[in-house]
């Protein structure tokens, strides 16, 4: 149970800490990453989603048996966005940093997995 705790409470925190700035960083994203964001609804709408999942982290870490449930598509985001960039840089439809971001994100799948399958262990063991 501690390796899961820890493995979202670290997932939850970094990612609030890599998303939150960018609510204040709109305008150098569109000069860094040509061209200026024309949608800002997706844009701020994608950093929502994001912080609502690293909320959804840290009530994870909370009680891995109660919502382990919940790991299943906590997995399948981080998979999602790792899988995707991968195929955008493959393109070169993305900046190598958004790929480190993405690898990071995958990594971050692999340790939820290894947490599931901990925690599976750790209920049978709390029915016995």
């Amino acid at each position: 149970m501690k390796y899961s705790r820890y493995v979202f409470l670290v997932a939850g925190i970094y990612g609030l800490l890599a998303i939150i700035p960018q609510y204040f960083t709109e305008q150098k994203v569109g000069q860094d990453f040509p061209p200026a964001i024309t949608h800002p609804e997706f844009y701020y709408g994608f950093i929502g989603v994001t912080v609502a999942w690293q909320v959804l982290f840290l009530v994870l870490a909370s009680d891995p048996v109660r919502y382990r449930i919940m790991m299943v598509p906590a997995i399948i985001e981080k998979v999602s966005f790792g899988f995707a960039v991968i195929v955008l840089f493959a393109g070169e439809r993305v900046s190598s940093m958004i790929l480190l971001f993405a690898c990071i994100d995958l990594v971050l799948a692999v340790l939820f997995l290894s947490a599931f399958i901990k925690t599976r262990a750790s209920t049978n063991s709390s029915i016995n």
